[in-house]
């Protein structure tokens, strides 16, 4: 008689530290991470005596540090945050100084606010997870003439579309796979999709990690690509649920 077999069993969930002084933010980082299964937040912190406090208290699998913030700032955190776990600075400060030190201290890579996409966020998560370095364009630009030089091996450009890293060019958001038959681009249809689910600009802003008035010039431009002048309208449109219109994405 044959017995079934056992499922394998459950992957445990990536357990993330994340770490920013700006409230908003943190709880943009935090509601977006939580909504994936293979992904838990299991503390926030607002300094790097707090982020330490966290990974000591949690062992993440994975830290998000921002650079600028009080008391202790990531930087200073970094040495320490290092032992414990793999660390990705997620941050608006993308001076070359800033990011080569930010590098030389261990960081496992080095997000800058504004050159990614929610999906490629996550999958920098996961591949840090994994040991692989993920950069941004403009981080990669600071940190390539430092890598050459020592013949270290390269590092993933996130929102690059694979292009080699002596080739970066910050071309997030303009992937025509992304664009659905309004001919929005990946970032006008990120910001869509979050407008039909409910969301302020102030809330989209801290998801998407770009300032408030790049998503009032986005939601322009998506109006007038969907013939709409109100949020309802063009949620409609989006959804399907205007007369005579169909779902937005393919």
């Amino acid at each position: 008689m044959k017995t079934s077999e056992s499922p394998p069993p459950a992957t445990p969930p990536l357990r993330l530290v994340v770490a920013d002084d700006n409230p908003v933010v943190r709880a943009g980082l935090t509601a977006l991470l939580s909504t994936h299964a293979d992904i838990r937040v299991v503390a926030e912190a607002t300094n790097g005596h707090e982020a330490q406090e966290a990974a000591r208290r949690h062992r993440p699998d994975v830290i998000l540090l921002d650079v600028r913030m009080p008391g202790m700032d990531g930087i200073a955190a970094l040495p320490h945050l290092v032992r414990i776990a793999p660390v990705m600075m997620l941050t608006y400060s993308g001076e070359s100084e800033t990011v080569r030190e930010a590098l030389r201290r261990g960081a496992a890579g080095y997000l800058v606010h504004g050159e990614f996409t929610t999906d490629e966020l996550l999958e920098a998560v996961r591949d840090v997870r994994r040991g692989r370095p993920r950069l941004t364009p403009t981080a990669a630009a600071a940190a390539w003439p430092s890598l050459a030089q020592a013949n270290d091996e390269l590092p993933t450009v996130t929102g690059n579309s694979g292009e080699p890293l002596s080739q970066v060019q910050s071309t997030v958001g303009q992937s025509s796979s992304y664009r659905s038959r309004f001919r929005l681009s990946r970032r006008e249809a990120e910001i869509m999709d979050l407008i039909a689910a409910g969301m302020n600009n102030q809330q989209i802003a801290a998801t998407c990690f770009i300032s408030e008035k790049t998503v009032k010039n986005h939601i322009n431009r998506i109006f007038a690509k969907l013939h709409s002048t109100s949020r309802a309208q063009a949620a409609a449109k989006w959804l399907g649920t205007a007369p005579g219109s169909h779902p937005g994405r393919s």
